[in-house]
Parts: C-alpha cells; sequence; structure tokens
C-alpha cells in the first residue's frame, strides 16, 4: 500500500507535555523553525486541537443521523498544503470566516448529512473506517488521490499514540523547551495507550539541534 512519509512533529516541556498555553511560552519558535526544516505538505491534528482553536462551539446535530456506510472521499479543490482534521463521528463545525485548507478525516460512521454540509461549505473530507478512522487507508487516499507526500503529524497525544499503535510513523520530532510543566491531567506527547501495553516503541536517533531559547531538537527514526 502506498502511503506518504509521515513525521510527528511537537513541543514539549521536558517532561513531555505539550499544553499549547504552556508550550508558547518555552520556545515554540524553534518549534516553528523546526517544522519549517521538515518541509510538510500535509499536516494532521486531533479534535481537541480544533475545538480549542478554530471550532465552532456547538456541535453539528444531524436530523436523521444516517451514517455514509462506506469508504468516501470528497476532493473539493487542489491544494498544496492540506490541513487535515481527525474528527471520528464528524460533529465538528466551521465558521464561515474559515480559509484555512481544511480536510475532515472521519469514519463510515458520520452521518451523510454531516458530509453533505462539509461539501456545502467547500471542505473536503475522507470517510473510512467501522467504528474509528482506519488511519492506513486514509494515508493511502491522501496518498494517491491528494498528492500528500509529506505528513506532519502535530497532535494531540491521542491521534499521536494512535499514528503510533498503527506502526504508521516513520520520525518522530521533538523540540523540547527548557521548561518543566509539571501539571496533573495535561496530556503528553502521546498520550491514551492502554496500560496493558508494557512494551516501549524503540526508536533510532537521527540528529541533534539546539534551537533558539535553549530548546533542543531531537529527530528519531521509528525501528
Amino acid at each position: 500500500m502506498n502511503r506518504p512519509y509521515v513525521v510527528c512533529h511537537m513541543m514539549a516541556s521536558l517532561d513531555g507535555r505539550i499544553d499549547c498555553d504552556m508550550t508558547e511560552q518555552i520556545g515554540s519558535d524553534g518549534y516553528y523553525e523546526a517544522l519549517n526544516e521538515l518541509d510538510i505538505d500535509t499536516s494532521i491534528e486531533g479534535k481537541g486541537t480544533a475545538i480549542k482553536h478554530y471550532a465552532e462551539p456547538e456541535p453539528f446535530q444531524p436530523v436523521h443521523n444516517t451514517p455514509i456506510g462506506k469508504t468516501d472521499f470528497y476532493k473539493s479543490h487542489q491544494s498544496e498544503h492540506w490541513e487535515v482534521i481527525c474528527d471520528t463521528h464528524g460533529t465538528l463545525r466551521y465558521p464561515e470566516s474559515d480559509t484555512k485548507e481544511r480536510l475532515v478525516l472521519t469514519s463510515e460512521d458520520a452521518s451523510t448529512e454531516y458530509l453533505n454540509y462539509l461539501k456545502d461549505r467547500g471542505i473536503s473530507y475522507i470517510a473510512v473506517g467501522k467504528g474509528h478512522i482506519d488511519l492506513a487507508k486514509a494515508l493511502d487516499i491522501l496518498y494517491n488521490e491528494f498528492d500528500s507526500c509529506q505528513i506532519g503529524v502535530v497532535g494531540g497525544g491521542h491521534i499521536n499514540a494512535g499514528f503510533l499503535q498503527a506502526g504508521l510513523l516513520d520520525e518522530i520530532s521533538i523540540v523540547y523547551g527548557s521548561a518543566i510543566d509539571g501539571r496533573e491531567g495535561f496530556a503528553c506527547v502521546f498520550d491514551g495507550v492502554p496500560a496493558n501495553h508494557i512494551h516501549p516503541w524503540l526508536l533510532k536517533l537521527y540528529d541533534v539541534q539546539r534551537m533558539n531559547d535553549d530548546s533542543v531538537w531531537l529527530r528519531y527514526k521509528t525501528k
């Protein structure tokens, strides 16, 4: 199966926390500098990030809630940089003023009404997987239909872990700010893996760079 090269790129404190309000205080310039060097053409983030930063507060409410029940995609236009949001059940709404190159990644449980809403808004989508998003098939569609070759998974912790567990990450790229968060209950770079998974994922160190604000950029290849 063809798929793009996938790198997970994050900014974190030394204890691995990724709360955006915190990371902006500890060297986020280094994060964006590193992101530019990665030269990605597609970014993928989770629903929580979208809710925090740009999605409408009220969810989409279908009248009949009939799931599409099959793999489907809609490409509204050509784009040199897709901004993908993982939204398993299809509930996020987007402001009329939103002009970014959105592409919604959802499961086959999403309602036909929601997918029609995206079409009417000119928002591309991929619906794949029953009960969950089939990330491997989604990457295949992104590669073959949306011309995605270099993908950056940019959080949060659960979507990062989803790609990790599926064996779909080629590289881990983390800018560590010179600070400690330490607060209880805040997400880490990778989060939500079942407690009975006792075997760590082994990595191979690829590169180390010192960035602005005493941040350190670490790059690892997955084994």
